[in-house]
């Protein structure tokens, strides 16, 4: 029998449930949302794209290999809270460092197991995300409730201003080696780490960016610039890269016109590559919106189509909002992609210019590798538009 101390989730329709504390003594309010990803739990508490939200894993049992130094994402857990319906009571595994539950309480996380994450996930399917309130602490039924119905909405907040890194730096080629080896052109020279020996330089916008992300950038051949997510047009112009970057990251895209007027300043002069939030902010740069997902895409298992090819990818997704595909008709961009759960947009391809981008993460971390590829293409395309060939 558990002798962890009771935990609540309340939700703001006023549904009630009930489990086992674990991770730190709190009570915390943000958006429910659910993960299906079997594996990762590690990566998806440290992916700063969860910010404000509590997110519920689908998987039965989550913790029952740790928690590993090198398989973070960010500096630590990003999510406000963590829900699951089984806390492994076995740790096992040579990398790990530290457990679950201890990782979250080190960070101020609370955590609640053993409540039924299916008729929860269920719920959130029929009703769609929701604000709510996760307590490891002695509170009653009613002021959850009340915590979780005055939180703010996701919708128009703008979180990206708190996961973003302060200043600019140089992204550290930290685990190069751990990578096999990339989808690269016929020919490409390579070096002893494998990694393409001609180098472009990329300014990455930080957004909430993974490290995954920037470590994917340079095993396909970019020397990576980090710039924070309120760096100007006119910043990034001064270290003259080859391409731009933009990233990942939380919160409503319609709730950050200074970053997708930075983006727009940059179109013309940079080939650009987007993903997830970034894929979001180039809508919006060339004139196109997004509207809220009733539940949202999260984990590594949605299936994409490339309208241009045939080609169906199984693909790791985390957000929320969406791009409005009649938006974009008179933007100079076409929709290349697909989901084929809703038919949302999953990519788009500007006619004229060297600019694309994805909603979902080629870099999985994680998930299935099969849109490694797209990183290939955006050094490609870079290599092209250095040649004068685009």
């Amino acid at each position: 029998m558990s002798t962890a101390q009771p935990a609540i989730l309340a939700l703001e329709d006023g549904s009630i449930f009930r489990g086992r504390a674990f991770g730190a003594d709190a009570t915390i309010s943000g958006e429910c949302v659910f993960n299906t990803s079997m594996t990762g739990y590690q990566e998806i508490l440290t992916d700063p794209s969860y910010f404000g939200q509590i997110v519920t894993m689908t998987a039965v049992q989550i913790g029952n290999y740790g928690i590993a130094a090198e398989d973070a994402e960010s500096s630590g857990p990003k999510c406000s809270g963590f829900v699951v319906r089984e806390l492994s009571p076995v740790v096992s595994n040579w990398r790990s460092k530290i457990s679950l539950g201890d990782y979250l309480r080190t960070h101020g996380i609370p955590g609640i197991s053993e409540i039924d994450t299916r008729a929860l996930t269920k719920k959130l399917r029929v009703d769609g995300a929701m604000k709510c309130c996760l307590s490891t602490l002695p509170i009653s039924d009613a002021d959850a409730v009340d915590r979780a119905r005055s939180w703010r909405d996701m919708a128009g907040a703008d979180y990206v201003k708190d996961v973003t890194c302060a200043q600019p730096y140089l992204w550290q080629a930290d685990a190069v080696a751990n990578y096999n080896t990339p989808y690269l052109p016929v020919g490409t020279t390579m070096n002893a780490l494998g990694v393409p020996a001609k180098k472009f330089r990329v300014a990455a916008f930080d957004y909430g960016a993974k490290h995954s992300i920037y470590r994917k950038l340079v095993h396909h051949g970019f020397e990576v610039q980090v710039f924070p997510a309120v760096a100007n047009a006119e910043q990034i112009r001064e270290q003259k890269p080859d391409a731009v970057f933009l990233s990942n990251g939380p919160g409503d895209p319609a709730a950050l016109p200074y970053i997708y007027q930075t983006v727009k300043g940059l179109l013309p002069d940079f080939p650009i590559f987007g993903i997830c939030l970034g894929h979001q902010m180039l809508t919006h740069a060339l004139g196109g919106s997004t509207f809220k997902l009733k539940f949202g895409h999260r984990g590594g298992n949605q299936p994409v189509k490339n309208l241009e090819t045939g080609k169906v990818s199984i693909t790791a997704q985390n957000h929320g909002f969406a791009t409005d595909p009649k938006s974009l008709e008179k933007t100079g961009a076409q929709v290349t992609e697909i989901n084929l759960n809703d038919n949302t947009v999953e990519g788009l391809r500007h006619t004229s210019l060297p600019v694309f981008s994805v909603q979902y993460h080629p870099e999985a971390a994680p998930g299935p590798n099969d849109a490694d590829p797209l990183f290939t293409d955006f050094y490609k395309m870079v290599e092209a538009r250095k040649a004068g060939k685009i």
